[in-house]
């Protein structure tokens, strides 16, 4: 098996050897806790200070990147408050300015009072030769409570899910995998070859490695990686949970393999992906298009692959990102930020990006896989941050009218990340669905055990509080029932809007 850190320098000798580096600032790794069917484990204790960073430079593509010790500019370090300047700005955010119940939900694991999360693994599966599959699992001693699987987004990975982790491990099993291509699940050797004696940048080369061919970092590479996981690894149905890109992988999973699935839920998930038409779904278009996503890069995808990615690995550019999907800017993002810049310095990860964005769409659209996830039977669970300046609430909505029996939960204030950025929101509502299916539904879905049923059937909203590191924190999630509309969500916002006109 061929394992290594992400974290070495592009510059890097990486030798045919099981490898595992420790995560300087992140975590402490002990090595080997347990090894089974090609997995290697390493047992990692996250620390609870946001990350250190040097001031060292690092270069990929000959564009310089600078870690500055600094957290990431335009968030405050601090997570007392959230970005909305007043009570009023919190009515608006909650759709309709109408008063909400006040419901108290538990906070994240507080280890400065003892509080104990879930440990967590950091793991390395051997999919396939030179194919080597990062994640990392808790709650493995649950052994009688049902097993999840987390997704990242897109340039994210496991990481992103430490909090899921570490509370939800407490309950059941928890795995979070990085997708090829991505995070620590980038190759470990150049799916090129060159007749230049040392490349700095992998995927750039005169030849295609013969493991690497016919390589495309796809849906339906990543739907089969999944597949594979599922089966190898877990070992039996798993209740899916992915963010952005994540989701869209795993509705597209459950819709080709319903077996495998107990439920999924979609947190802001990307309603489409790709450009270019796939082989199998679209012959004759696809043979039009020479180049879809396969190693080595063309010399004009080389060129416009160097211009975009000195600019979006740049770290302004990354902490940009984040100011965009964050609608909190008073959270803590350092290790996210860090995570991600230390992913743009691996020697694949420009070629990868590339491919990423040059792959064939999926077999099915994401809306023939929701109809046949539907069609099936597979639950499905919808939470969505109101704020996301990408996957707007309107995406959200019409993924509701198509299964309009799914509970939608929209969280304000949220964006693009909401299990990252309100984890204890988020957390307490997996708990509750996935409570109410294993119950069969005798246990009522959450925010819902005070109301009778025919009282549902359009829309509430309530305010959830909570406790995150000695302060209170509170956010507003509407509950949007079977006969939910986007009318019936105008009308309610104007009734109450005139009910203040007139009271003034």
């Amino acid at each position: 098996m061929e394992v290594v850190s992400l974290h070495s320098p592009p510059c890097c000798h990486l030798n045919r050897r099981l490898l595992v580096k420790k995560r300087s600032s992140r975590q402490q790794v002990k090595i080997p806790l347990c090894r089974k069917r090609r997995i290697l484990c390493s047992k990692v204790h996250y620390r609870t200070e946001s990350r250190a960073l040097s001031n060292k430079d690092h270069s990929l593509l000959n564009g310089k990147v600078t870690r500055p010790s600094k957290p990431v500019e335009g968030f405050s370090g601090d997570s007392n408050g959230y970005v909305i300047g007043s009570e009023d700005e919190v009515g608006s955010m909650s759709g309709t300015g109408d008063s909400v119940t006040m419901v108290l939900i538990p906070g994240l694991p507080d280890e400065s009072n003892g509080e104990c999360g879930a440990p967590i693994s950091s793991c390395f599966w051997e999919w396939k030769p030179k194919f080597n599959v990062h994640y990392e699992i808790s709650g493995s001693q649950n052994v009688n409570s049902p097993p999840l699987l987390f997704l990242p987004g897109f340039g994210v990975g496991s990481f992103h899910y430490e909090k899921q982790l570490k509370d939800l491990g407490r309950d059941y099993r928890v795995w979070a995998i990085d997708f090829l291509g991505q995070g620590m699940s980038l190759p470990t050797e150049n799916p090129t070859s060159s007749s230049k004696e040392e490349d700095l940048v992998w995927g750039f080369g005169d030849k295609t490695e013969p493991w690497a061919t016919d390589l495309v970092y796809s849906m339906d590479l990543w739907r089969d990686q999944v597949l594979y996981f599922v089966e190898e690894v877990i070992g039996e149905p798993v209740y899916l949970v992915g963010n952005s890109l994540g989701g869209f992988v795993a509705l597209y999973f459950a819709a080709r393999n319903p077996q495998l699935v107990k439920g999924v839920t979609l947190l802001n998930a990307t309603p489409f992906w790709g450009f270019l038409p796939n082989p199998i779904k679209s012959p004759r278009l696809a043979r039009i298009f020479s180049w879809s996503g396969t190693f080595p890069l063309p010399e004009s995808i080389r060129k416009l692959t160097e211009f975009v990615w000195q600019r979006i690995s740049d770290p302004e550019c990354i902490a940009d990102v984040l100011r965009q999907v964050y609608a909190d800017h008073s959270l803590n993002v350092d290790n996210v930020f860090h995570c991600i810049l230390e992913t743009t310095q691996h020697p694949a990860a420009a070629a990868s990006f590339a491919s990423i964005m040059f792959a064939p769409q999926a077999q099915l659209s994401f809306r023939e896989a929701l109809s046949r996830c539907d069609m099936n039977g597979v639950p499905i669970c919808l939470m969505y941050g109101k704020e996301d300046p990408w996957v707007k609430p309107v995406w959200g909505l019409e993924v509701k009218k198509h299964v309009p029996e799914a509970p939608y939960y929209e969280i304000s204030p949220a964006g693009h990340c909401p299990h990252d950025e309100v984890p204890e929101v988020v957390n307490y509502l997996l708990r509750g669905w996935i409570k109410s299916l294993e119950s069969q539904g005798a246990a009522a879905l959450p925010l819902l055990d005070d109301m009778q049923s025919e009282n549902i059937q359009s829309s509430i909203a309530k305010d959830l509080e909570f406790v995150r590191q000695g302060s209170n924190k509170s956010v507003i999630v509407r509950f949007m029932g079977s006969s939910f509309s986007l009318w019936n969500r105008m009308e309610s916002y104007f009734t109450s809007r005139f009910a203040k006109l007139e009271t003034k």
